[in-house]
C-alpha cells in the first residue's frame, strides 16, 4: 500500500478530523456501490442494501466485472461512489420550477449528471459540461446510455457561461480538487497529492465559482461539492465566496454518519464513519440579480411530420430538429432553450441523435436505441450474453434476421442497432465505446 503523504497526515492530526477514524479508514477496503436507472429497471441488485441518502443507490458485497456486463452498457445502472449520491437527497429537498434548467459544470465522467437526469425525468433541461474535450466524449457516452431526451453536453470553459446571465435554476459545481477523498479507492491519488497542488486547487475553485455565478438566476441554487477534506477547498472557499457575493447557506438533509464542517455550512462524508469515500457538499442560494441578456431564436430547423419519414412511437411529446445532416429528438421545452443558446456553447450532445441523412436515406444512430422513450418500428433480436459481448466488442458474426435496421436487446434491454444483411450484419457500434479487453470463452 502506498503510504499517506506526511503533510496530509499532519494536517488531519491538527484539525477537527483528528477525532475521527479517517486516517485508519483510508487503509481499509472501499465499499462498492452502484445506482440503478429506474427507467431501465431489470430487478438486478434491487434487493441489495440501499444507500440511505439515495433511493436507487445500492451497496454490493463484491465488485463484479462491469465491463463484461451488457446491462451496464445498456445504461441500467452506473457504478458510483455512495457519497456522491448525496446530491440526490439535496436536490429533492429544495423547490425548483416545474421545468428547471440545470447545469452540471464539471461533469465528466457523468455519474452526477445521470443522477440529475433521473431527478428531472425528462422535465426541464440538463446541460452537462466538461472543459477537457476527451472527457466530454465520455460524458456524452454516459448520458446517452442513461437514455433521457432532455440531456445536452457542452465542451466549454467555466468563463464561457458568463454569457448566459441569469439562465440556470440550479448549478452543480463538483469542483476539481486535490482528491484526498479518493486516497482509499485510488492509492495513486496519494502520489499526485501535495500541499502546493491543494493550494492551487483552492484558487481554481474560487475562479470557477466566480465565473459561473452570473449565469445563476436570482433565488437559484448552487450546489458545491468536492472529494477532499481540505478546508481551503471546502468551507473556507465558500466563506470567501459569501463575503464577495449576495448569497446565503441553505440547510441540507442530515443522515447518520455525516460530519458538519467547522462553519456549519455543509457536511463531510468521512470514511470510517459514513459508508463511502470522502465527499463534501454545501448548498447556497443566490440573493442578487445578474441581469439578463436578450436571446434570439429561430436558428433551429424543426422538422414537420412530412419530413419525418421514420416511424417512431413516443412515451411523451418529442420535437425533431435538423442541424447539417444530423437529426435529433428532444422535448419541446429543450428545443426552445437550445434554439436560444445554440450559438453560445460548443455542443457534444444535443438531446438524442437519432439519424444522419445520407444520399440513399437515413443512417440510424445508436442513441435512438438507447433512449427508453423512443420506440422505432424496427425488428428486434434478443442476444445471448456471449453474442451481446461480441457485439459490444465490435465483432461481426452470423446472425439470422431480416434485412434492414434491427434493434439488439439483452435481457429485454436495448443495447444497440445494426444494419442487417440477412444472415450477418455490419457492426457500427461506436469504436470508442467498444469493449477493449479480451472476451472470456464460453
Amino acid at each position: 500500500m502506498i503510504p499517506l503523504p506526511k503533510d496530509f497526515i499532519e494536517r488531519i492530526e491538527n484539525s477537527a478530523l483528528s477525532q475521527t477514524p479517517l486516517l485508519q479508514a483510508l487503509d481499509s477496503e472501499s465499499p462498492i456501490s452502484i445506482r440503478l436507472n429506474d427507467q431501465k429497471s431489470t430487478g438486478k441488485w434491487a434487493q441489495e442494501e440501499r444507500v440511505p441518502w439515495c433511493e436507487n443507490g445500492r451497496y454490493l458485497t463484491e465488485r463484479p466485472s462491469f465491463t463484461l456486463d451488457p446491462l451496464f452498457h445498456a445504461g441500467t445502472y452506473y457504478p458510483q461512489e455512495a457519497g456522491s449520491m448525496y446530491i440526490d437527497a439535496i436536490v429533492r429537498s429544495i423547490t425548483l420550477p416545474e421545468e428547471p434548467v440545470m447545469l452540471d459544470l464539471c461533469a465528466a465522467p457523468g455519474g452526477k449528471s445521470t443522477l440529475l437526469a433521473s431527478y428531472l425525468n425528462n422535465r426541464g433541461m440538463l446541460i452537462s459540461n466538461e472543459i477537457i474535450r476527451s472527457r466530454s466524449y465520455i460524458l456524452a457516452e454516459t448520458l446517452t446510455k442513461w437514455g433521457f431526451s432532455n440531456t445536452f453536453v457542452s465542451n466549454n470553459a467555466p468563463t464561457d457561461f458568463e454569457k448566459l446571465h441569469s439562465y440556470f435554476d440550479f448549478i452543480l459545481v463538483d469542483a476539481p480538487c486535490s482528491g484526498e477523498g479518493m486516497f482509499r479507492k485510488d492509492p495513486n491519488a496519494r502520489l499526485e497529492w501535495s500541499l502546493e497542488s491543494a493550494a492551487h486547487c483552492a484558487v481554481r475553485q474560487a475562479d470557477i465559482l466566480a465565473s459561473v455565478w452570473p449565469s445563476l438566476k436570482d433565488n437559484g441554487y448552487l450546489l458545491y461539492s468536492t472529494c477532499t477534506f481540505n478546508p481551503a477547498e471546502n468551507e473556507a472557499c465558500i466563506a470567501a465566496f459569501l463575503e464577495e457575493n449576495e448569497a446565503e447557506i441553505v440547510p441540507i438533509p442530515f443522515f447518520d454518519g455525516l460530519i458538519p464542517d467547522v462553519h456549519g455550512y455543509g457536511y463531510h462524508f468521512i470514511p470510517g464513519i459514513a459508508k463511502s469515500e470522502g465527499f463534501y457538499a454545501v448548498l447556497i442560494q443566490k440573493k442578487e440579480f445578474s441581469g439578463q441578456n436578450k436571446r434570439k431564436s429561430g436558428r433551429i430547423h424543426v422538422l414537420n411530420e412530412s419530413e419525418m419519414t421514420l416511424k417512431v412511437d413516443v412515451d411523451f411529446p418529442h420535437v425533431y430538429f435538423k442541424e447539417e445532416e444530423s437529426i435529433y429528438a428532444t422535448t419541446p421545452f429543450c428545443v426552445q432553450h437550445y434554439d436560444e443558446i445554440s450559438n453560445v456553447l460548443h455542443w457534444m450532445k444535443r438531446g438524442t441523435h437519432i439519424a444522419t441523412e445520407q444520399r440513399k436515406g437515413w443512417q440510424l444512430e445508436i442513441e435512438l436505441a438507447l433512449n427508453f422513450s423512443l420506440h422505432p418500428s424496427l425488428p428486434v433480436i434478443e442476444l445471448s450474453k456471449q453474442d451481446a459481448l461480441h457485439y459490444l466488442h465490435g465483432d461481426t458474426f452470423p446472425l439470422e434476421g431480416k434485412q434492414g435496421y434491427t434493434l439488439l436487446t439483452y435481457e429485454g434491454q436495448q443495447i444497440g442497432i445494426i444494419k442487417h444483411l440477412g444472415n450477418r450484419f455490419n457492426n457500427a457500434h461506436p469504436k470508442e465505446w467498444r469493449i477493449r479487453m479480451n472476451l472470456p470463452t464460453q
